[in-house]
């Protein structure tokens, strides 16, 4: 059962973070410095601290040195680095996967949720130089789609935002098929951030349309991932029809964009069903699962890499610390910690 008040535990968090970033990989509790960082884990990070409620002064610096990474990372053309070396040098070309979306996000979140005037100036400047690539990816469409509707709820008359949120509401359409309405063959990974992204693109765009359809694909995917009334998420092999069995390694990053795609929903909505999946993603994290193991240390903040057919893989990278931190603030912010904690 947790222990945390109205704030998680951000521990291991600092553990994981050096000068320069986040680092990626962990051995159990130990940061791996030799695998460096990459933008995907920085801009979850930036995500977390910005939309904290407390602005606890212990984690300004954290929250501003993880902006002047993704600021670092994203070139002159818009286009944005993802791994950094543990010399602080950037291996790769920059691009347009995954990681740009999580970048735009991050900065549209950062943007509406730091109260430094000048960190959040930062934010939106390298989010419109973010923003002025197309993106071509469904997923980076997604991801960056989260970011616009934040700088969007602010700044109404962004054109660049506008712009993302449009392309993403154009780009996620299922297929007229009842028994696989998914804009994809399978499911992969972090899918519920597809409906998140058209209910973001709905609202800010005031296209009632789209809001239904991301709804719709969401209560979809629910009914796919529950199972004996707790989630029971897809596996690293993906899902597709007709396959209904559990699926191991489950993975914590499925787990929070099911909680914050929930969350959106309710915030919408206003309907208990949605609040009703925040919980039970919370409750994932707790225990309720199909192991019955928690993922998460309440001491530390640390979140378990994956839940496995023989329980939990012990490492505690960033990437599953964060899902975790992710959820617990939703569930938090809706009430719902209490009705998750089994």
């Amino acid at each position: 059962m947790t222990a945390w008040g109205a704030r998680p535990v951000f521990a291991h968090l600092r553990a994981m973070t050096d000068e320069r970033g986040v680092f990626e990989h962990a051995l159990l509790d130990a940061p791996r410095r030799e695998h460096g960082y990459c933008v995907d884990d920085v801009a979850r990070a930036l995500v977390v601290l910005a939309r904290d409620p407390q602005h606890d002064p212990e984690l300004t610096g954290l929250t501003s040195l993880c902006l002047a990474f993704i600021d670092r990372a994203v070139a002159p053309s818009g286009r944005v680095h993802n791994r950094m070396s543990p010399a602080g040098r950037f291996t790769d070309a920059p691009g347009t996967g995954d990681w740009w979306g999580r970048a735009v996000w991050s900065l549209g979140v950062a943007f509406a949720g730091i109260p430094a005037a000048a960190d959040a100036t930062r934010a939106l400047a390298v989010f419109h130089r973010a923003a002025s690539v197309r993106p071509v990816h469904t997923r980076s469409a997604a991801f960056a789609a989260l970011g616009a509707g934040e700088v969007l709820a602010i700044r109404p008359g962004d054109a660049a935002a506008r712009d993302l949120l449009r392309r993403a509401a154009d780009m996620i359409r299922p297929p007229l098929d009842a028994a696989w309405p998914w804009p994809e063959p399978r499911l992969q990974y972090a899918n519920a951030v597809l409906p998140e992204s058209l209910l973001a693109a709905g609202e800010g765009l005031e296209d009632a349309e789209v809001v239904d359809r991301g709804l719709g694909m969401l209560k979809f995917l629910l009914d796919v991932e529950t199972r004996d009334g707790h989630l029971s998420v897809t596996g690293t092999h993906g899902r597709g029809p007709g396959e209904v069995d559990v699926q191991f390694d489950q993975q914590p990053i499925e787990v929070a964009a099911i909680a914050d795609a929930c969350a959106r929903a309710f915030d919408l909505t206003a309907d208990d069903e949605w609040r009703a999946g925040v919980a039970m993603a919370w409750a994932w994290f707790e225990g309720d699962n199909d192991t019955g193991i928690p993922l998460y240390d309440p001491d530390t903040g640390a979140g378990f890499d994956g839940l496995t057919r023989d329980g939990r893989n012990e490492n505690r990278g960033a990437e599953s610390t964060l899902a975790m931190l992710s959820t617990f603030q939703q569930a938090r912010r809706l009430g719902v910690v209490a009705a998750a904690v089994r």
